[in-house]
């Protein structure tokens, strides 16, 4: 899960601009590599593309079968370990990553329905993944965005 909240917060705004994590090479592959890709091109590609479409998916812009195209050619495979069985996903190399994280998509959206969501600072681009127990975390970070909302709201009132 660390990886698709990585991905998904991977273009933030930072003192207004955009940064992408992905958008020059050094940087895409360092990215990359520190979440077990390789950072070729063709991953990094694919990995921009799976993080465009999922955050129009949690963001309710798409549906979910807009990530159908990432899972093409995708097989689970099961395997006999001395453990038991265990499914192992078999994709082509520059794929795994996006594969992976589209996957992770998917076990969060079963495990924690609703609980992926963006920040709800409008002027953030960050999503968060609400693990408190009623289920109403509504910023990326409190320190940052909430204090920020908190703080408005607060002037407005007083105003």
């Amino acid at each position: 899960m660390d990886t698709l909240l990585d991905l998904l917060n991977s273009r933030p705004l930072v003192d207004g601009e955009e940064q992408d994590a992905l958008g020059d090479p050094a940087g895409g592959r360092r990215w990359a590599r520190e979440h077990g890709g390789d950072g070729t091109p063709a991953e990094l590609a694919l990995l921009r593309e799976a993080r465009d479409i999922l955050r129009d998916v949690v963001r309710g812009e798409r549906p979910p079968a807009a990530l159908s195209p990432l899972l093409e050619g995708v097989r689970q495979v099961p395997e006999i370990t001395p453990d038991g069985l265990r499914w192992t996903v078999r994709t082509p190399p520059h794929a795994r990553l996006a594969v992976e994280t589209v996957l992770a998509w998917a076990a969060t959206e079963e495990q924690l329905p609703g609980r992926l969501r963006p920040c709800a600072n409008d002027a953030c681009r960050l999503f968060l993944l609400d693990r408190s127990r009623g289920g109403r975390a509504r910023w990326c970070s409190m320190a940052v965005c909430g204090n920020r909302e908190k703080a408005r709201r607060h002037y407005e009132r007083h105003r």
